[in-house]
């Protein structure tokens, strides 16, 4: 477990650097990631490199004894390349180019853009790949950040075409996978095919589901044409890419698979600023961040990075870019820094060294202020280095006994075709997560086509398209398993199935889907559990079955069912009612539980327990009888972390 930090020596004096670098070893930092934004820099004009301050740079950080993430500059190409190839502009789905100011001003469908990228990765890979100070790459940064996921640019259009003639091999097995026949949308050759934008109403969904495959594909693909270079010019040395928090544009597994190990970009304040979360929410976690939501990417990115992640950017203070950018509560930095590590970080790198006095981040903290004074988070990191020291190395995370099934494809769709206000994937999936996290749970996560063995249960928060292929696995692992409202309601290519929903769900659970409708806020159904009316919201599916109800809703017929250790629930669940829910299916498989006090939350790596206090009051610590304290003790204070063993 080691400490790093974001440096942008390009945006300082050089006269700094060196006391800089000391400063980081002092601090007790080891990895330094430069260079993401410095195309301009790097290559001032067309052709005419200038390496001359990076060699600098590089050389003052590894004298230090410093090692380097070095990165592909490829988030920001400079005005030059803008003004001599403007097809590599992206288009919004108004049609409109999408200019240069600001970054990720690209197209991933541009070839022209393409090919800058692989010439750019060669020129700094060329130089820096064998240096032996720089132990990793980071691809590019943040893809998909500030809506950059889609294009809807005729060099968009011109691949799509391509992909589908690749998918489909015939307009016609289109047609039938479309439905074209409906409003005379059938294509006499793919070259007749628009993008699924600037329609008069709502395109077809399978159209817009396939443009989803298709932005997925690009994405990984432009990743992979650095990877592979990267992979040439730089052995040996591990390959990543900055990912984000509760972004579902594109398939991260995908991406994943190109990489050496997984990380993101953890700003707590900023991303419970920005969610769905109710306001009183908010408040209640407004300078410690609710304590699911970082925890939720690193059990994602440890998937992501087929175990090995670390967070690459870490809050240190107020951010800039929320609607709202409090200052989180003293000793939060800290605890967001230990929580990742109880998660299984390597490596936790906070941005930035020195906040900016200039251009859009100047409002931004880093670990020192403008002047160069240490900042509060910069304070919080110096402990938590003294604190790794005395703790030593600790083993990685062990598998959980329960897991998430997360899936793309079905954000994908339910983005594409929510049938109410309000019902988004990676939403329900949360409320899920947290409610297995408040019975102290750790959790795994694990896309639709993965290895569900070993665990004892199996969380799908929906699957519309849930395959044959992910039954049997699921059937194999012998897990108890509860699948949400909307599972198996589609075929792959968007169709209702030909026996109704839940598809293929029917060879183990008896039961169809003959309704469902979606409910405005205030008006959702109410589920009775037991002795108790829970209140459900946005959904309701009408069921056939004659399977007993574990919960029906009050209006009559079936909420929750289950058979041989399967469960359908056929709402959204409230807090009150997910709860009940999932204490139900935690019984069936037979797991120990705890309730936690609000606020507090558990998670274990290797030996070591640790626990979270995210509320305003402190809290007692849940260690059993004898435990070993290895940091804090009996009490948790608020913004504290404790862990024993």
């Amino acid at each position: 477990m080691k400490l790093g930090v974001c440096y942008y020596p390009e945006q300082w004096p050089q006269e700094l650097w060196t006391e800089d670098a000391r400063e980081m070893v002092l601090m007790g930092l080891t990895w330094v990631r430069i260079a993401e934004f410095a195309w301009s820099r790097i290559e001032p004009e067309p052709g005419r490199f200038d390496w001359g301050w990076l060699d600098q740079a590089v050389e003052t950080l590894a004298g230090a004894g410093l090692k380097i993430v070095m990165c592909t500059p490829t988030a920001t190409p400079p005005k030059w390349l803008i003004d001599a190839r403007p097809d590599i502009l992206a288009f919004d789905a108004q049609g409109r180019p999408r200019g240069f100011g600001s970054r990720r001003h690209y197209c991933f469908s541009s070839e022209t853009y393409r090919a800058e990228s692989a010439r750019i990765t060669e020129a700094v890979a060329g130089r820096y790949g064998n240096h032996p100070a720089v132990g990793a790459w980071q691809t590019d940064n943040e893809y998909s950040c500030h809506d950059t996921a889609y294009s809807y640019s005729p060099n968009a259009t011109r691949r799509f075409r391509g992909w589908l003639a690749q998918r489909y091999q015939s307009p016609d097995a289109l047609n039938r996978a479309w439905g074209n026949v409906f409003w005379s949308q059938e294509y006499r050759s793919f070259d007749e095919v628009e993008l699924p934008n600037l329609t008069v109403t709502e395109p077809n969904p399978s159209h817009r589901m396939d443009f989803a495959r298709f932005t997925s594909d690009e994405i990984a693909s432009f990743n992979r044409l650095q990877t592979d270079i990267l992979r040439r010019l730089s052995p040996d040395r591990d390959l990543t890419h900055n990912f984000m928090a509760f972004e579902t544009s594109f398939d991260h597994f995908a991406v994943g698979g190109d990489l050496d190990f997984a990380s993101w970009d953890s700003y707590p304040l900023g991303h419970l600023e920005e969610s769905w979360l109710p306001g009183d929410e908010k408040l209640r976690f407004a300078r410690q961040g609710h304590p699911d939501i970082p925890a939720f990417q690193h059990d994602l990115y440890r998937a992501v990075g087929c175990g090995r992640w670390w967070v690459m950017e870490q809050q240190p203070g107020p951010v800039n870019w929320a609607r709202y950018n409090p200052a989180p509560l003293p000793g939060m930095v800290r605890a967001w820094t230990w929580q990742a590590f109880a998660h299984g970080a390597e490596v936790v790198s906070y941005f930035r060294w020195r906040q900016a006095p200039f251009a859009q981040e100047q409002m931004h903290a880093g670990l020192h202020r403008p002047d160069g004074s240490e900042d509060i988070g910069g304070a919080e990191a110096r402990q938590v280095a003294k604190e790794l020291a005395r703790l030593g190395d600790v083993g990685p995370s062990r598998k959980a006994k329960v897991a998430l099934m997360f899936s793309y494809e079905a954000a994908w769709h339910l983005r594409v075709q929510p049938h109410g206000d309000g019902f988004v994937w990676i939403r329900l999936a949360f409320e899920i997560y947290s409610a297995l996290r408040r019975k102290g749970l750790d959790v795994d996560f694990v896309p639709p086509d993965g290895n569900f063995d070993g665990y004892r249960l199996v969380v799908c928060p929906s699957e519309p398209m849930l395959s044959a292929d992910t039954v049997a696995a699921l059937e194999r692992s012998g897990a108890t398993v509860l699948f949400g409202p909307r599972t198996a309601s589609r075929t792959p290519e968007g169709r209702i199935p030909d026996n109704l929903p839940p598809g293929p769900l029917q060879t183990r659970l008896p039961i169809k889907v003959l309704r469902v409708e979606s409910l405005r806020p205030g008006g959702g159904p109410t589920v009775r559990f037991g002795d108790a009316d829970l209140p459900a919201r946005l959904w309701r599916e009408v069921l056939e079955t004659p399977l007993t109800p574990l919960a029906s809703f009050v209006e009559g017929g079936a909420a929750f069912v289950s058979q041989d250790h399967w469960f359908y629930l056929a709402t959204w669940p409230a807090e009150a009612l997910v709860d009940a829910v999932i204490a139900a299916v935690i019984e069936d498989a037979g797991l120990p539980t705890m309730d936690l006090k609000s606020g507090v939350r558990l998670t274990r790596r290797a030996d070591i327990t640790f626990a979270f206090n995210f509320a305003p009051t402190p809290r007692q610590t849940p260690a059993p009888e004898g435990a070993q304290f290895v940091i804090g003790g009996p009490l948790i204070a608020p913004g504290g972390v404790v862990a024993w063993r």
